[in-house]
């Protein structure tokens, strides 16, 4: 057995290689992430007395040049989880942190759990770019919400009470569109009734928005009625106008990352018995795929539950043994996160045919639990039905 041990870092790898006997087969050595130092590192690798088992860490996409250069001459390469690596380095009896030592830590995890590393499949990096798609998509996600309460509270200060009246449906920012051309109650209480119901008829045909005469005189009528605490001029136009402009931007920016992320789901084989399964719509369906990656990396469908940090670990000393447990929240916050929403749909919805999940969070809700450990125990036979569903489509060996 000859492990080889890889740290990487951002433009360069550090590699060392050893048998299971302990002997030194490549002494520490660093190698740049340049297609010279990648024919170089496979050269060095093939030279070794027996085919070798490379190791790397996952460090998000940095390791990526490594894996695919390796990959493409037929090296045997296993990604390892972070985590993984970390509880491994904890218990070494000599702890330490440098590019050097982390090499030889990875080579001596490969000897230790020579039988359970798992050769990196070829779709792998796509899979990894479908993850940064749902990473990017939850920063703007957030990014939205943040924008959208900066521009409500300018609004307050503008046009006190107007997001009553106006509200966004089906992606269509209509209070952002009315707030770049009405962005203050002076600009309407000083028209007529008839006159601004004429030119908001107008705006909102021009918009593609329903051109409403009595939702014109409820918002001329919340004019004259509301005060502003910020007064009608340029300055103020100028904020409240950029605020709108940046907001579209960003929901635009949400709406494209969703579609390619969605584009690129669809390509996997899983994608459709996913989106078959009750909760579970076209962009809870890239999510749920992104984060959870390749099934046949997880060891049992039991490992999936904890890779969401959803898992109550047992608590037990002496005589004494913990029935209040709580989840570990040590896993995939993302993945905890778009489970929670399928569990929200599947409550909203119920569905009358495979069932199985929504029956459970019910029962346990009529047991007294609080709703959201209801959802988590629903999560967590949810997540063991997709390792078995999904498992069945990916049954050609990694």
């Amino acid at each position: 057995m000859i492990s080889v041990g890889i740290d990487v870092s951002k433009e360069k790898s550090t590699v060392f290689a050893a048998d299971e006997n302990g002997e030194v087969l490549m002494r520490v050595c660093e190698f740049e992430h340049t297609e010279a130092g990648m024919a170089e590192l496979i050269r060095r690798l093939k030279q070794l007395p027996e085919e070798p088992r490379v190791v790397v860490e996952n460090t998000g996409y940095y390791h990526w040049p490594v894996v695919n250069s390796l990959l493409a001459a037929d090296i045997f390469v296993c990604i390892v989880n972070s985590i993984v690596m970390s509880k491994f380095a904890k218990v070494q009896i000599r702890p330490g942190k440098t590019d050097r030592l982390d090499a030889m830590l990875i080579c001596r995890f490969g000897l230790a759990n020579w039988s359970n590393l798992v050769r990196c499949c070829p779709d792998e990096e796509r899979r990894t770019l479908l993850r940064l798609y749902s990473r990017e998509y939850s920063h703007a996600v957030h990014m939205v919400v943040d924008q959208k309460i900066h521009f409500t509270s300018l609004l307050d200060k503008t046009m006190p009470g107007i997001k009553t009246l106006l509200e966004d449906k089906g992606g269509r920012s209509k209070l952002s569109d009315f707030a770049l051309e009405f962005w203050h109650f002076d600009r309407i209480s000083k028209q007529e009734p008839e006159a601004f119901a004429k030119r908001y008829c107008a705006w909102a045909k021009k918009k593609g928005y329903h051109a409403n005469e009595s939702k014109a005189t409820a918002i001329h009528t919340l004019s004259q009625n509301g005060i502003p605490t910020l007064p009608c001029t340029d300055a103020v136009k100028q904020l409240v106008q950029e605020a709108a402009r940046v907001l579209k931007r960003l929901e635009e920016s949400v709406n494209t990352i969703l579609a390619q992320m969605n584009e690129l789901a669809s390509t996997f084989p899983e994608y459709k018995v996913v989106t078959e399964m009750k909760g579970v719509g076209e962009h809870t369906a890239a999510r749920l795929i992104a984060e959870i990656g390749d099934v046949r990396l997880f060891h049992s469908a039991k490992a999936l539950p904890a890779y969401a940090g959803i898992d109550a670990p047992p608590y037990q000393s002496g005589e004494f043994e913990s029935h209040r447990r709580k989840i570990s929240k040590r896993g995939n916050k993302y993945l905890r996160k778009v489970g929670y929403e399928i569990m929200s749909a599947l409550m909203s919805t119920k569905p009358s045919e495979d069932n199985a999940v929504y029956l459970f969070m019910c029962r346990k809700k009529a047991e007294g639990k609080h709703y959201l450990s209801a959802y988590m125990a629903g999560l967590n036979k949810f997540l063991h039905i997709y390792y078995a569903r999904v498992l069945e489509v990916l049954k050609e060996p990694v």
